[in-house]
């Protein structure tokens, strides 16, 4: 997901940044010399970066560098976003490898055959992954690799419209008024994807203390015109599984022909290694198609998903394409087309190098650190809203006990720990629970029990600061970070007119997104 940006008019472009500011007149440096000068000696450092309108003359490219690395340095450090399921570190080797592959367009298989070859050992080792039929008798399952899990997601559920709509054609029935059932606590890419794709959303709705979907409001939800279910393996809120096999098996004992897409964006490379014995998988008959983020628990920098379907009955032929690019003959099915090849190189090194026991060692890490996360928050007060000892993904939900009548919230805490370089998101829950605020940290391979450490020590300090002061210095203190100090405070990107939608869920109940 990309932001709109606004394009600011001349106005605004020409703007003094300080008013009545005026133009200051400097004595230019008449002995100059661009190509030996020093970055700060240079005119561009005394000029501002260009941001509207593309320079007339060129730039050194060192001075460039420097210039758009310093910009640069006012982000936030990504070790410290415990907003984010993006992976943050890979070792030396992989980020060399990625970088040799860049020039690489990774859909000209004629020119570079090697690295299609490797996206499908990687599509035949996710496949085996989550249990994909492999038997000879058995047509072939198949899959693909996305920019990341929207795209899938989107690939996904354009499959399950087409399939839906095929057989109502061939029985002579209306096929106009298409729906997908799912839980409102989704990411805003299943909205985005029934959106666009023109598919009612039926909702099942969170409740104050269930935060998955329920397998029988789901299924009752189904009717003729349900292309199909969404079931979640780490839900963005609170890293629960959601009970795929109970769905799976109400369909099948009420004999309803609607299949699974599951959502195993966060979790497809956790619970296979965590909780094996769990069934969410191809293992279960009704789920036809699953898609996981390679950036995500996958260990790859952000850029990579991937999908697969049970079998060729379930991507129609129709979506496919037979094209002959530079000329190689390839099948196609993708919302985009040209892209770089790095993150599919970067995907197989991690597969081949860390091996199924390498991954189990890091995601039992990972779930340890968050049950020791998750039980000193307990001890500090707050309610833990997440699953523990590998029943979710590796991450810790939590809010405040409202029977300590705190004279602040969630969000104040969130911000108070900004002010310490931690990024720890607050948010309202999903709709019909959106009066519960929570807070997630969401445990990555870099963050190890010795940042954890650090974490709950600043988290008792933000405690504690916030308990010497009154509420109105805590609202004042809040409203200053969030103004100075996040980016939704400063941020001068956002159109008008796209302002305060009614048509999301976030726009119409004020559930806010939890970060993927």
């Amino acid at each position: 997901m990309v932001h709109l940006a606004s394009v600011p008019d001349d106005e605004a472009v020409t703007a003094p940044l300080v008013k009545d500011l005026g133009n200051l007149s400097v004595k230019p440096n008449d002995n100059e010399d661009e190509i030996t000068s020093s970055v700060y000696g240079s005119r561009f450092a005394a000029n501002s970066l260009p941001m509207h309108e593309m320079p007339e003359r060129e730039m050194p490219k060192e001075i460039a560098y420097r210039m758009i690395r310093d910009d640069l340095s006012l982000d936030g450090n990504p070790m410290l976003n415990l907003a984010s399921f993006c992976t943050t570190y890979m070792e030396d080797e992989v980020e060399k490898l990625m970088a040799e592959a860049m020039p690489k367009n990774f859909i000209d298989y004629e020119e570079y055959p090697q690295t299609a070859e490797i996206q499908n050992r990687c599509v035949s080792m996710i496949a085996r992954m989550f249990n994909a039929p492999t038997s000879s008798d058995e047509e072939n399952s198949m899959g693909t690799s996305t920019v990341g899990s929207s795209e899938a997601i989107m690939l996904g559920t354009l499959a399950m419209k087409k399939r839906w709509q095929n057989k109502r054609k061939a029985a002579g029935k209306d096929y106009s008024k298409p729906n997908i059932v799912m839980n409102s606590a989704v990411q805003v890419c299943w909205e985005k994807a029934a959106r666009y794709f023109e598919v009612e959303e039926r909702y099942v709705f969170c409740t104050g203390d269930r935060y998955v979907i329920d397998a029988k409001e789901c299924v009752n939800l189904v009717d003729e015109n349900t292309i199909g279910i969404c079931a979640i393996i780490g839900t963005t809120y609170t890293g629960e599984y959601e009970d795929v096999k109970a769905i799976n098996d109400l369909l099948m004992e009420k004999e309803i022909d609607c299949h699974i897409h599951v959502d195993a964006a966060s979790g497809g490379f956790v619970a296979p290694f965590v909780v094996p014995e769990l069934e969410w998988d191809f293992r279960l008959e009704k789920v036809i198609s699953i898609n996981v983020s390679g950036h995500k628990y996958g260990l790859v920098y952000p850029g990579v998903g991937w999908i697969v379907w049970r079998s060729p009955d379930y991507l129609p032929k129709e979506l496919v394409f037979n094209i002959n690019y530079l000329g190689a003959d390839q099948a196609s099915f993708t919302l985009n087309f040209s892209k770089g090849a790095s993150h599919v190189i970067g995907q197989y090194y991690q597969m081949i190098r860390l091996g199924k026991n390498g991954y189990r060692s890091i995601m039992t890490n990972l779930t340890r650190t968050a049950d020791y996360l998750a039980t000193c928050l307990e001890k500090l007060g707050f309610i833990i809203m997440s699953k523990t000892g590998g029943q979710g993904l590796p991450l810790v939900a939590f809010r405040l006990n409202p029977k300590n009548k705190h004279h602040y919230n969630e969000f104040n805490v969130a911000h108070h720990l900004r002010e310490r370089g931690w990024v720890v998101p607050a948010y309202t829950m999903a709709p019909h629970s959106e009066k519960l605020k929570l807070m997630r940290v969401v445990v990555r391979e870099d963050f190890s029990r010795a940042r954890c450490d650090i974490l709950v020590k600043d988290i008792k300090f933000a405690l504690d600061s916030l308990n010497e002061m009154d509420k109105t210095t805590v609202e004042s203190h809040t409203n200053h970070v969030k103004k100075h100090h996040t980016a939704n405070g400063r941020s001068r990107h956002h159109h008008n007119t796209y302002r305060n939608e009614k048509h999301s869920l976030q726009g119409k109940t004020g559930k806010t997104h939890a970060v993927c």
